[in-house]
């Protein structure tokens, strides 16, 4: 059995398309995983898109995994509440300046509490500044995304409202898959 799934690509091409949202009230902080640590970053993964089926990096070694975060240009940074991770974004440096938002979301819990607009345009500058914060890297000239019709309701709207604007469509059968999170009862 198959699903059909779009998936919309986003970007900006200046930091001047970043439109930042108002943080959120309470404590909400944002940190860079500085530590490269394949179990807290499948941790991440799992608990962000177990809901919305991210499975392509289920499969993957721990070997796999340290070496994808060990790339130069790749950063993970987590937004906590309260002491909590509520969230993660990953970037990854690309040729010739681009900057890849690879895997953007939410703990499902912590959804509705506007921690995404403020984690997303947190991450978009961190993008906009790859470059500077590590000489080892091209000026950033790009920052693009991809969404899918299989990620949140909320997440096209907080793309656009943040700047991106959109440059490719896709529509792709896939295998339908099992979501591998989270567990029975949880908050989705």
């Amino acid at each position: 059995m198959s699903i059909t799934v779009t998936t919309w690509s986003l970007e900006q091409t200046s930091p001047a398309d970043l439109r930042p949202a108002a943080e959120p009230a309470g404590d909400v902080r944002i940190v860079r995983a500085e530590v490269p640590s394949p179990e807290f970053s499948r941790f991440l993964y799992t608990a962000v898109g177990g809901d919305i089926r991210w499975t392509d990096r289920l499969g993957l070694t721990y070997a796999q995994w340290e070496e994808t975060l060990t790339r130069p240009g790749v950063e993970t940074w987590v937004a906590y509440e309260r002491g909590t991770p509520a969230g993660y974004v990953e970037l990854e440096a690309q040729e010739e300046g681009a900057v890849e938002i690879v895997y953007f979301g939410l703990i499902p819990a912590f959804r509705g509490r506007r921690i995404g607009g403020h984690l997303l345009s947190y991450a978009t500058a961190r993008a906009w500044d790859l470059g500077e914060r590590r000489p080892e890297l091209p000026p950033t000239k790009r920052v693009w995304l991809h969404t899918c019709s299989k990620d949140g309701p909320h997440a096209m709207d907080n793309y656009l409202r943040r700047g991106f604007t959109l440059f490719d469509t896709r529509v792709e059968e896939e295998p339908e898959a099992a979501t591998p999170g989270p567990w029975p009862g949880a908050l989705a």
